[in-house]
This record gives structure tokens, C-alpha cells and sequence, in this order.
């Protein structure tokens, strides 16, 4: 098990306007109403389950959990809503992969397409950087006082997970993509709270930009993130916390 994470910093992050809670419900509950719309069980829809998780992880409201399970079987019912993963380069080189959902694929790829253009980045082929991540199930525990480091780990192996990095103020479960949903429910049954529980995709190795390269950067994944149709935007850039947390 490692000591520390060879990714991004998966640090808690607390401080959230209300704009961009906002903005974090939207896309979560779009996801949730996508997964939910063949099956709104998710005690049989393992897929549902997760998207629920990664609710409660960013603390969203049952209530609006609840109404985004029920717009599967109203408004959604007729949509065809698509997956659909874009990668390519940011300032200085940078590796950037957009995974988007969307009812109007030429409307999301104009979209992103303009967004990479005006922050000094590109589209590229398929492939052209995702052989530099891995993807992998994160799930992010808030470190506490009364929560025994020895006794988290001993879940995390019990629970079958890949790795489990102990920071100062959070321990992090890293799974394999299969192994994602039983591991979360194991923990969840154990009673330990999420700040985070999604599969992403992690770099394996970062870089680190400086001056305008770093702030056209940090320009570039705002604007991504902004995207109606954007759910996750996946980099390896080494971002200073400070930025990270804004």
C-alpha cells in the first residue's frame, strides 16, 4: 500500500460557492437519471448505485436524488443521451481528456473544440493521450480524530482494493474499475463517510506548468468544466492547491 498518491492531488476539497454546487448537482444528477432510466433500483442497478455515491460524496441533497431518479421515467424516457470521450492538448504540451454526456454530439464537440482553441490548446485523435492515464475507482475518506489509519486499511484490503494512500487530512482507496462498486458498498457498510467515490482516470505521471502556460491552463479547464454537456475533465498538470480549491 502506498504512502503517498503518484497522482494529482486527490486532496478534500471543502470550500464550493453555491454557483458551483450548483453547477456539480446538475451534472451528477444528470448522470444519475441516465443510469436510472432502464432500471430505478439501484439495489439491482449497480450502475445507479454509483451515481448515487458520487452524489453523496459532493453532498447532494436525497431530495434531489430522488427527483433525478424520477426524471428517467418523465422527460428522459424519449432522450438519447450519449457517452462520449474527447482528448487532446493543453498549454505546453499538457494531456487533457473531456468526457462529456450529450443528446446533440455536433453541438458538444463544436463546443469543446472552441474551448481547447481559445485557451491555446487542441483536439486530437483517440488515443492520442489516454494511453498516459489509468483508470481507476477513487474513493476519498475525511481523515478524523476518532478514525484509526490500521483500521481503514485493514477495510480498504478486506474490501479488495488495489491501494490505499493515507494523507494528512484524507485516506484514499484507489480499485480496479470492476471492483469499484463492491468496494465502495463494503465501506459504505463499515459506516465511513465519502468526499469522493467515482472512477476517473488518473495520470501517471503529472507535469508541472509555470507563468502564463499555468494560468492559460487553469483558464482552459474552467471553461471545459463550464460546458453544459462537460461531466469530467481529466488532466495530468500538477495544480497548486490554492488553484485547485477556487
Amino acid at each position: 500500500m502506498s504512502g503517498h498518491s503518484h497522482a494529482a492531488n486527490i486532496a478534500v476539497k471543502k470550500a464550493k460557492t453555491d454557483a458551483i454546487k450548483g453547477r456539480i448537482f446538475t451534472k451528477v444528477g444528470r448522470e444519475i437519471a441516465v443510469a436510472a432510466k432502464n432500471n430505478p433500483d439501484p439495489t439491482t442497478n449497480s450502475k445507479l448505485a454509483d451515481a448515487i455515491a458520487k452524489a453523496k460524496s459532493v453532498n447532494m441533497p436525497n431530495d434531489n436524488i430522488k427527483r433525478c431518479i424520477a426524471k428517467a421515467s418523465g422527460e428522459l424516457s424519449g432522450a438519447n443521451y450519449e457517452e462520449l470521450t474527447y482528448e487532446g492538448y493543453g498549454p505546453a504540451g499538457s494531456a487533457v481528456i473531456i468526457k462529456a454526456l450529450t443528446d446533440n454530439k455536433n453541438r458538444t464537440v463544436d463546443f469543446v473544440r472552441t474551448v481547447m482553441r481559445k485557451h491555446g490548446g487542441s483536439l486530437g485523435n483517440a488515443g492520442c493521450v489516454s494511453f498516459t492515464f489509468t483508470t481507476k475507482g477513487v474513493i476519498a475518506i475525511e481523515r478524523t480524530p476518532d478514525l484509526d489509519e490500521d483500521q481503514v486499511m485493514e477495510y480498504a484490503l478486506d474490501a479488495g482494493a488495489d491501494d490505499f494512500i493515507a494523507s494528512d487530512d484524507a485516506f484514499t482507496v484507489h480499485t480496479s474499475v470492476a471492483d469499484f462498486s463492491s468496494v465502495r458498498k463494503y465501506l459504505e457498510e463499515k459506516g465511513l463517510n465519502f468526499f469522493e467515490a467515482e472512477i476517473k482516470m488518473l495520470p501517471q505521471n503529472v507535469v508541472t506548468l509555470q507563468g502564463d502556460d499555468l494560468a492559460k491552463f487553469q483558464r482552459l479547464v474552467d471553461a471545459l468544466e463550464d460546458l453544459d454537456d462537460v461531466q469530467d475533465v481529466y488532466h495530468n498538470v500538477d495544480l497548486p492547491e490554492e488553484d485547485e480549491e477556487e
